[in-house]
């Protein structure tokens, strides 16, 4: 009994950090120059066009240990529209889920010159998910009516709308996720409800000159789940240096949680929040990107082991031919 309480406070605690992660869940994948992953609207908003490729692991010594991986690409069109698509794969235990998505963005330019940077944009991602539950290697001596013994699945569609303002070195986005209320056939409502709306709100500022050796950008991220009142931030602070082969670059996250739970330490009841402190080491060489990433959980109770990820990237011509005159890490 003491067992199965730990365990059910544990999926409490983590509850805001994993509970309705419909379509691709919300780590630091961003925080390693991917925010298209989060944002729409940043499709082919960069300088060069992009491709990022992202491998998540937690527990590497367990066979169902959770991992997710995506891939994406997007593009500038012309002068103002840019494309993209993504394909992603989560798996945690018996649960898994996967799909892609494809992107269209307006790009408005407000700038006096074709080196400065101030760009309105707004981005719409259309996606198709699939969600499976593998009961095949459930106990069939544990009878309960709900369990059929077969691997079940349900696929729907949904969307993600979101604009985003840069401007020199100040970046803001807002984006709606799952814009579309889905019911799902595997699960109850209790444990997956068809309102899955998600809001993000973030902004960065780059402290630095264009073309100086270091800088520095203090950056945030908010979520909401509009169904569940559930509320998260990040704290981010990272670092840049120009070498002659690119740029090597670091940085720390802290993530936040504004719901807890309770717990019992001995005779004592307590509180947690859900806590997490990511560190970032990246590297641009050339036009590649190599960044990798590692989450531990802080707090009295927590999972055992950290999430290690792995971020490659390629950057290639055909958005702009120079870069902006801006110190704007997202774009430049």
């Amino acid at each position: 009994m003491k067992i199965k309480k730990a365990y059910l406070t544990l999926l409490i605690l983590a509850a805001p950090f994993a509970y309705s992660q419909d379509g691709i869940p919300i780590y630091s994948d961003y925080f390693a120059d991917n925010y298209y992953l989060l944002h729409p609207s940043m499709a082919g908003a960069a300088a060069n066009n992009q491709v990022r490729l992202t491998a998540r692991q937690q527990w590497f010594d367990q066979n169902e240990a959770p991992n997710m991986q995506t891939l994406s690409f997007n593009a500038r069109l012309g002068d103002q529209s840019g494309v993209g698509a993504i394909v992603f794969n989560d798996k945690n235990g018996y649960h898994s889920q996967g799909g892609g998505y494809l992107t269209y963005a307006h790009h408005i330019m407000f700038s006096r010159s074709e080196a400065d940077l101030n760009q309105l944009s707004f981005g719409l991602s259309a996606g198709l998910i699939q969600s499976k539950l593998d009961e095949t290697q459930f106990d069939p001596n544990d009878f309960d009516p709900i369990i059929a013994g077969i691997i079940q699945s349900s696929s729907y569609f949904n969307v993600d709308a979101g604009m985003s303002y840069n401007f020199l070195n100040f970046s803001g986005h807002f984006t709606v996720k799952n814009i579309i209320f889905q019911n799902r056939s595997i699960y109850t409502e209790k444990f997956e409800p068809n309102n899955q709306r998600r809001y993000l709100v973030s902004a960065a500022y780059a402290i630095g000159q264009y073309g100086s050796t270091w800088a520095y950008e203090p950056s945030f991220l908010f979520q909401w789940h509009e169904r569940t009142g559930e509320q998260s931030v990040d704290i981010n602070f990272k670092a840049y240096r120009e070498m002659d082969f690119g740029k090597l670059w670091g940085g720390l996250s802290y993530r936040r949680s504004f719901d807890g739970a309770e717990f019992l330490d001995g005779a004592e009841i307590k509180n947690q929040k859900l806590q997490h402190i990511t560190p970032v080491v990246g590297a641009n060489y050339k036009n590649f990107l190599f960044a990798y990433t590692y989450s531990h959980q802080s707090g009295s109770i927590k999972f055992s082991g950290g999430f290690h990820q792995i971020t490659l990237g390629y950057d290639f011509l055909g958005g702009r031919p120079e870069p902006y005159d801006c110190n704007c890490p997202a774009i430049n």
